[in-house]
């Protein structure tokens, strides 16, 4: 049986989501790919910390002995942070390894270098995982373009902030006490900073204008707010008026310019946002042909975002194998 051998960077949510997911699988990549998906090694970066891992998978807090793995193909990328992250891509791609990732914070400054060299290399950068969890949004984008042209995005892309908005709203509690339960459900981390600050969701828009405008607004441009401002008050308020509070990433181009802002903004129930709540994301489309389309799914998770990760292997090594068919 053919093997395609994998490696894992980061060993945290995400990561133990791809490993999972890789394992309850197996079945189904083994017969989409007509090959056994292997995690052959996996970098990690606190040596001591226990890890529920195959004792015959290489554990390793050195990247080289990743790289020096014999036969590998594919990595998936689950660091946090533009480092190590992008060094460790650039140089996969250089051996001409496939490569996965879901760092968004790096992806969204260095993307496109990424893809530009992977066309270099003749390496596929998936990156399905880095916006809006399991929402197809990425896939379903590089299909519009081969004719459409997207005129605008909007979209819910950050699980946490929406959330703690629904649960402001839903409750009738503040904006802290909404905070706490997301940290004890396990939506916000510790430090929940990045997203209610509006930062995650700020690099999964730049990553969205990449991909459907070809390029990104300066960043310094973009207006950028979080929700810690919004008062339970404000947000009973809107409630009277049969209005919701959101928080909102809109990408749009005006006379060749790109225009973006990721803030919170009440929609009324004719908004397709409107009924998006808890942890899912959801992102509006308006395309030339097409017309608007949402698209909903789950933002917050392991298995989210490993299903992404693994979608984009599947995609990979679908093509591959169409690759080496013979013609007829």
């Amino acid at each position: 049986m053919t093997i395609i051998k994998a490696a894992l960077l980061g060993y945290g949510t995400v990561g133990q989501g791809v490993y999972t997911a890789l394992k309850t699988h197996r079945q189904q990549l083994k017969k989409l790919l007509g090959a056994e998906v292997e995690i052959a090694g996996v970098l990690i970066k606190d040596p001591n910390k226990k890890r529920d891992i195959d004792p015959d998978i290489l554990i390793t807090t050195e990247f080289e002995d990743i790289l020096n793995i014999p036969g590998l193909q594919v990595i998936f990328e689950a660091i946090v942070g533009e480092e190590p992250g992008f060094t460790y891509l650039n140089r996969a791609i250089e051996k001409g390894i496939q490569v996965i990732t879901a760092n968004k914070v790096m992806f969204a400054r260095y993307g496109k270098v990424l893809l530009q060299k992977g066309q270099k290399y003749g390496v596929s950068v998936g990156y399905e995982a880095t916006t809006a969890g399991g929402v197809p949004i990425i896939r379903t984008l590089k299909q519009l373009l081969q004719v459409n042209k997207i005129n605008r995005i909007q979209g819910i892309v950050n699980g946490t902030s929406n959330f703690i908005l629904t649960e402001m709203r839903s409750r009738g509690i503040s904006f802290d006490e909404a905070l706490q339960l997301a940290q004890r459900n396990g939506y916000a981390e510790e430090d929940p900073t990045s997203d209610i600050s509006g930062k995650d969701a700020f690099c999964k828009t730049m990553i969205l204008s990449e991909l459907a405008f070809g390029k990104q607004p300066i960043w310094s441009d973009v207006e950028l707010e979080g929700i810690t401002s919004i008062t339970e008050e404000q947000v009973q308020q809107a409630l009277q008026l049969n209005l919701r509070y959101k928080h909102v990433a809109d990408i749009y181009q005006e006379n060749g310019t790109i225009k973006a802002s990721v803030k919170p903004i009440l929609v009324g129930e004719s908004h397709p946002l409107f009924s998006v709540d808890g942890v899912d994301n959801a992102i509006t489309v308006e395309a030339s042909l097409l017309g608007r389309f949402t698209l909903t799914g789950p933002g917050a998770g392991k298995l989210p975002t490993a299903s992404a990760m693994v979608e984009d292997l599947a995609d990979i090594f679908t093509v591959k194998k169409r690759e080496l068919q013979p013609s007829i």
